[in-house]
């Protein structure tokens, strides 16, 4: 038990705790976050980190998923298919990078963080085109709401061997790039049956990831425990407070954070353009990275807002986006109540 306790679990355990509050408030896949924070608290190496991440997002995702179907919420046909197409690369992933690295372990590490680091700049891509589509959603430029549209099995298991790819091999995928891939298949689906859908689907998926990293990898159970201890009541604070918080900051706070740590871990793999390497990385030029987002995204979001006839300023809370006044059940299709114009993002 004494060499549980270190100072490492108090740092995982605090960084799973506050990635646990961001998803809960936003409802995005943890890996995308807590990948990159276990990299740059170094708690172990790139494969390492993946896979504690994946088998702790295999216990806290079925505690939602379970939650989901008791709730009727998820779309259980569509999530079969895409099963279909995860489970397979999910498994398949992780051998696939390992041959792809060779049998030199500081290969493989500097191919994860390089794989990584792509993955992240994808899923900032993916979550800031959610954002834009939600943006339209709730000011009644969505499609009138189908809880069970009609299925395309090619695409949707096409989606799904993509997203188990990735998750693989990065753990980043599961909640940003099959979301978008959803609502620009399925765009009827509401909210809350995308979210049912998804994290039904993330159970087997993230299983299988897990399943053939451990294999190949093993299991550190100094990163797990804090892990699944701290991410576990941080998810559920943060679902119980996101009704009251403001979303808009924070979702594109979560859009610049993930580009920048993206930038951070290709700087650290030493990727060619960026050349650092040897485990280092350029600050000054990830801080800048930052900054110039922190001035661009709002301002470009500003204008989107003033596209769809909105104040260029604005920050509702998740109740107001999800559920905008005068709307009926989010299964049906929306209908603002007279001189009540829907919130938006």
């Amino acid at each position: 038990m004494n060499d549980l306790i270190t100072t490492s679990f108090f740092s995982i355990l605090a960084a799973g705790f506050f990635v646990g509050i961001v998803v809960g408030l936003t409802g995005m896949g943890g890996g995308a976050l807590m990948t990159p924070a276990l990299i740059f608290l170094g708690v172990g190496d790139a494969a390492t980190v993946v896979t504690a991440d994946l088998t702790a997002a295999a216990i806290y995702k079925t505690g939602g998923a379970v939650t989901h179907a008791r709730e009727g919420s998820p779309n259980f046909a569509l999530a079969k298919w895409l099963i279909l197409g995860s489970v397979p690369m999910a498994l398949l992933g992780p051998w696939l990078i390992h041959a792809a690295a060779g049998s030199e372990p500081d290969s493989l590490d500097t191919l994860l963080k390089e794989c990584i680091g792509f993955a992240l700049l994808l899923a900032a891509s993916t979550y800031a085109l959610r954002l834009y589509i939600n943006l339209r959603r709730v000011r009644g430029g969505a499609p009138a709401a189908d809880p069970n549209p009609k299925i395309r099995p090619l695409p949707t298991v096409l989606v799904g061997a993509l997203g188990g790819l990735l998750v693989g091999i990065t753990s980043v995928g599961s909640g940003s790039v099959i979301m978008i891939a959803l609502l620009m298949l399925y765009p009827g689906l509401s909210a809350v049956r995308l979210v049912g859908t998804d994290l039904v689907q993330a159970v087997p998926l993230v299983l299988a990831a897990a399943i053939s990293n451990i294999y190949l990898n093993g299991l550190d159970w100094h990163i797990l425990i804090p892990l699944v201890l701290g991410s576990t009541p941080g998810t559920i604070l943060g679902s119980r407070i996101a009704p009251k918080v403001p979303q808009s900051f924070i979702r594109r706070g979560i859009v610049i954070v993930l580009t920048m740590s993206g930038v951070a871990l290709l700087d650290k793999a030493g990727w060619a353009p960026l050349g650092a390497g040897d485990d280092q990385t350029h600050p000054i030029l990830v801080a800048m990275i930052g900054l110039v987002m922190i001035v661009v995204v709002p301002v470009v979001w500003g204008f989107l807002r003033k596209e769809q006839g909105l104040p260029f300023m604005g920050a509702p809370t998740v109740a107001e986006l999800e559920n905008p006044p005068g709307w009926k059940h989010q299964d049906k299709a929306p209908t603002p109540s007279k001189g009540q114009p829907p919130a938006a993002e």
